[in-house]
């Protein structure tokens, strides 16, 4: 079987093949499952957001325009219904980085992250869950979904400049937390 593009599933789910629509499902459900459990930091509540994310994408994809990818498409989706979840449980949405006073609070437990840690990806992946969501979920889409800027700032609703400023601080920030660690250390 050849491998489909996302316009052609579209497209035979258009016709009437809804059972394709498993295709687009298996496809994007392990990183937007990721993506929300980092963003509302309960499995739960994640397992929950990403299937309604998938019936909103099903529900809309008649009106699916095809001015981007159907990936950042779908992502702004789950973004949306993460922060959605969010809302509705009366959380506060972190919308400023914390400035580094913040992040000594969360070096209290460095220690323990590294020592349940497998690996140092692992590592690192924990290191990224203590920044601010919106800083953690942008290091995630750059990094280990491949996103472009661009399509970030889509997904997240905020301008180009001001991703790729999150972005910078997010690394920054994820570097503060490793070289305080002393990471390099127990790397060697």
């Amino acid at each position: 079987m050849k491998h489909l593009s996302d316009i052609e599933i579209i497209d035979s789910i258009n016709r009437g093949n809804i059972s394709d629509y498993t295709l687009l499902v298996n496809r994007y459900k392990d990183r937007a499952f990721s993506l929300l459990k980092r963003l509302l930091r309960n499995e739960m509540d994640a397992e929950e957001a990403l299937q309604d994310s998938f019936l909103k994408a099903y529900n809309s994809l008649s009106g699916f325009r095809r001015d981007s990818q159907f990936s950042t498409w779908f992502y702004r989706i789950v973004y949306n219904t993460g922060l959605s979840v969010i809302s509705s449980k009366k959380r506060k949405i972190e919308l400023e980085m914390s400035s580094i006073d913040d992040h000594f609070d969360l070096m209290s437990h460095d220690n323990e992250v590294y020592s349940t840690a497998d690996s140092s990806r692992q590592y690192i992946l924990k290191m990224v869950d203590k920044l601010p969501v919106r800083g953690a979920l942008v290091v995630i889409l750059f990094y280990m979904d491949g996103l472009s800027l661009n399509e970030i700032s889509q997904v997240m609703g905020t301008s180009l400049v001001n991703t790729k400023v999150l972005l910078h601080r997010s690394r920054n920030a994820l570097k503060d937390l490793l070289l305080k660690h002393n990471y390099q250390e127990e790397m060697l």
